[in-house]
This record gives C-alpha cells, sequence and structure tokens, in this order.
C-alpha cells in the first residue's frame, strides 16, 4: 500500500450540469491539504440560470467529446504537478480516456459513462438516454432536460423539493453531439493498455449509468497487474456528489488515494 504522490487534483463534471456539482468534494479535499482545480467545460462557465436563459446556444451545442479530452488534457499538463483526475458521469470518461493517453497520476471515475462497446439495454438506461441523443432531432441545437426528466435521470429517490432547487441550482442545456460522441470512436477505451491505478464507482439506484454498467465498464479492463477497483455505493444516483452522502463517498476516495 502507498500514498499517490501528488497533491494536485483535477475535476471534470459531466453532461447537463455546470462544474458547481463538484463544489462541495472541492471543499473537502482543500481541507485535506489538496490544490483542487474543477474548470467548467467550454462555454459552461457561467451559472445554471444564466445558461438556461441563453438556450438555445450554438456554442454549447458544439460541444465534442474529443475536443473535451484535449481540453483537460492541456489543463492537466501546465500543472506544476501531474494531477490526479476525478471524473462524474461523462466527466468519467473523459478520466477513462486521458489516462490511456498517459495523462494523470491516477484516475477516479464516479458514475462513469461507458466507453465505447460497454452498453446495457436496462429500461432506465434507455429512457434516460432516448430524448437527449435525439438522433431524429438536429444537433444544431443543445438540449435541455425537462425538470420530469431530471427526476427521473438524476435525482430519482430524492424529496420533490430538493429535486426542484437542485434543477434549478444545477441543470443547463447539453450539447447532443457530444453525447452521441460516446456512440463513436471518440469514446474507445483500449482496456489493455497500461494506465494509472483507476477507481471506478457505481451507484445502485442510478438510473443513468446504474452499478452493473459501471462493473462491466470495470471488468473490459484486462488483468495485465495495473491497478485498478470497483465500488458500488448503496442508495446513490446520478446525483451522488451532491446526495447528503457525498462526504461518505469523498472520504472513501481520499482513503484510496492516500492507500491504494
Amino acid at each position: 500500500m502507498r500514498e499517490l504522490n501528488t497533491r494536485t487534483i483535477l475535476m471534470i463534471h459531466g453532461a447537463f450540469v455546470t462544474a458547481a456539482m463538484w463544489d462541495n468534494w472541492k471543499g473537502y479535499f482543500e481541507h485535506h491539504g489538496y490544490k483542487v482545480i474543477a474548470p467548467p467545460w467550454p462555454h459552461k462557465n457561467l451559472p445554471a440560470p444564466a445558461l438556461r436563459q441563453q438556450h438555445p446556444d450554438p456554442l454549447v451545442a458544439s460541444i465534442r467529446l474529443r475536443d473535451l479530452v484535449h481540453y483537460y488534457g492541456d489543463i492537466a499538463s501546465v500543472q506544476a504537478e501531474t494531477p490526479i483526475i476525478m471524473g462524474h458521469s461523462l466527466g468519467g470518461l473523459i478520466t477513462q480516456l486521458l489516462l490511456q493517453k498517459n495523462i494523470g497520476a491516477a484516475g477516479i471515475a464516479i458514475h462513469s459513462a461507458p466507453p465505447l462497446g460497454v452498453y446495457s439495454l436496462k429500461y432506465s438506461v434507455l429512457k434516460s438516454s432516448f430524448r437527449p441523443l435525439g438522433f431524429y432531432a438536429s444537433a444544431n441545437e443543445p438540449y435541455l432536460l425537462s425538470f420530469k426528466e431530471w427526476q427521473y435521470a438524476v435525482t430519482n429517490g430524492m424529496p420533490h423539493q430538493q429535486q426542484l432547487a437542485t434543477y434549478e441550482q444545477y441543470a443547463v442545456p447539453e450539447s447532443r453531439r457530444i453525447l452521441r460522441d460516446g456512440l463513436t470512436a471518440a469514446a474507445r477505451v483500449d482496456f489493455g493498455k497500461p494506465h494509472a491505478p483507476l477507481l471506478l464507482m457505481g451507484g445502485s439506484h442510478d438510473h443513468v449509468v446504474p452499478a452493473s454498467l459501471v462493473y462491466a465498464n470495470f471488468k473490459r479492463y484486462k488483468q495485465n497487474g495495473y491497478l485498478r477497483h470497483f465500488r458500488e455505493l448503496p442508495g446513490r444516483n446520478h446525483f451522488v456528489l451532491g446526495q447528503p452522502t457525498w462526504e461518505e463517498d469523498a472520504a472513501y476516495v481520499l482513503d484510496w488515494i492516500r492507500t491504494y
């Protein structure tokens, strides 16, 4: 057992939300002595209400997966020390894609969107993704989840008032292009390639990325001596970063970083 020899963490948020999703986690790891950077995606650097007010914004609609991988790779490369990369949802997939480029001292992928070839036919996954992907709709406009869709896909199981408050605070329009990129070669992970230590975490109540899908992602990595772990989080939905249990999950990640 050893501790990762870096005190810098790069946090990458997912789709349909802003970097504010990391606020609690950022404060937690800073309290424990880490330098934390949580930059927003390009064209998503405003509070959620302002981004919704600008909808439909063609700049948001233009966001692509390969561009984000380059964007966060460049941010990682200019740090004084190689950062630990921590991503949620689509940010988890970006974390995996960066590790295979030898970027990052380690990766923590929380409820990671699946790479190409890893999929689930569960009803909740199909229901959550069908309208946002919108294969028969134009990709020239971003897609904004309705509150009803947010309730089902992101905050299922939470009290109505909490669901409403989180929608107001975090929900933003998203690029259909980047969602569809998850079904292309842009999302391909070479599971046999050497990589830095990787922790994949999945929530038992997540409708978008169920724990079984995260575990299937984890199992694709070859048994080649490169450290990877899987942990299922009981009762967590896709809003895992902001659920009341967030500090428990952050503490687990901190312990993993310290004793991997």
